[in-house]
């Protein structure tokens, strides 16, 4: 019987996860490095709350972007925002699809979509575009509610360091747990699967008036998008956001913590760029604040697969992460583990249907 879990990772995966076994009833403890949750890749991302667009390669992502969306608004109405006038736009020359493509893909997802051909700023180079409800993640408001809400289970500045397996329990830190669910992105204990590790660096600017989010699909483009302050961006570029591609979570940390600001000029230069493309009044209207320096964690393959997936090895889960709306995918998939380990003790039943058919036929002859 499972009564005791221990979850490492205190992202939007693993605040997820123990706050919805908490609430079941089991005794969760989430173990976080650092001394706040939502502090690694869950609070330093885009802000987005996907619903699919951004992925026309892989249905699975958008399937369960489109799904974990509405469940994320019901599940979770505070910790987010409407983004008033929030873009999509396919490039004439540098998509990898054609804007007819790309609606039939979303079309035929049952994302709900209206085409658009005038927008609130200049936009140019575009064969179409559509305006989306995607909405932007509010961090701060999600650290302080998992925090309340996790109480006394969420352990702040702890790493873990002493995992024993055994056969009839996992020791972490000493003590013993029935389950271990590993939600640190595979930097704990690895990832049953091909995956990489990809350093990153996202560029924070600040206005002061409104403009949409705009996001250039498909393939190596770019997007702005609102964060948590309305008045701050995020540009982030399929080119020049990574910073390296490795196997090995040390080395991704080490080039994240050793980028130079050199090296950020020249993607601010870069990014720039590329943008100044299809929004011709960027520069004029946002100002340079920083960088936002991450690690991301994806499967190997050109195909965009940001779906979430879940691996079970003896008592211990793998949460290969996904997008932050496909927390309840995992959370699924980890319940239906646990139900289908438990001993239910059936004994197998000799079934009635011959002795049910010839009786209804003996009754049916009386009858005639």
């Amino acid at each position: 019987m499972v009564s005791r879990v221990a979850i490492i990772g205190a992202g939007w995966y693993g605040c997820h996860l123990g706050s919805s076994l908490k609430s079941l009833g089991f005794d969760v403890k989430v173990f976080e490095q650092h001394h706040r949750p939502l502090h690694e890749a869950s609070g330093n991302n885009q802000f987005r709350l996907h619903l699919g667009f951004h992925y026309p390669r892989h249905h699975g992502t958008r399937v369960q972007s489109r799904d974990g969306f509405m469940r994320f608004m019901e599940r979770y109405p505070q910790l987010s925002r409407e983004v008033v006038e929030n873009i999509y736009a396919v490039p004439k020359a540098e998509s990898l699809i054609d804007f007819a493509t790309y609606r039939l893909i979303m079309t035929s997802t049952g994302i709900e979509f209206r085409e658009q051909n005038e927008t609130s700023i200049p936009i140019r180079e575009i064969a179409g575009l559509m305006l989306t409800a995607e909405r932007v993640l509010l961090i701060e408001q999600a650290r302080r509610f998992f925090r309340d809400l996790l109480g006394d289970s969420l352990v702040l500045n702890h790493k873990v360091t002493s995992i024993e397996e055994d056969t009839d329990c996992v020791m972490v830190e000493g003590e013993p747990y029935d389950l271990l669910i590993d939600a640190s992105w595979g930097q704990q204990l690895g990832m049953p699967m091909p995956f990489f590790y990809e350093p990153t660096v996202l560029l924070y600017y600040e206005t002061d008036h409104a403009f949409p989010a705009c996001t250039f699909v498909d393939g190596p483009l770019c997007s702005v998008y609102p964060t948590e302050d309305p008045n701050i961006y995020t540009l982030s570029s399929v080119p020049h956001t990574p910073l390296a591609r490795v196997t090995n979570a040390q080395e991704a940390q080490r080039i994240r913590d050793s980028v130079s600001s050199e090296t950020v000029s020249a993607k601010v230069k870069a990014m720039e760029e590329q943008v100044g493309r299809y929004l011709p009044t960027f520069k004029e209207s946002f100002r340079f604040v920083g960088p936002q320096l991450a690690i991301k964690t994806k499967p190997v393959g050109n195909f965009d697969d940001r779906s979430c997936s879940v691996f079970r090895r003896g008592r211990v889960f793998h949460v290969m992460s996904g997008k932050i709306d496909t927390i309840f995918f995992a959370m699924e998939r980890i319940l239906a583990f646990i139900e289908s380990s438990r001993e239910r003790g059936f004994t197998p039943l000799a079934s009635p249907l011959r002795r049910d058919i010839v009786k209804r036929s003996l009754l049916t002859q009386e009858q005639g």
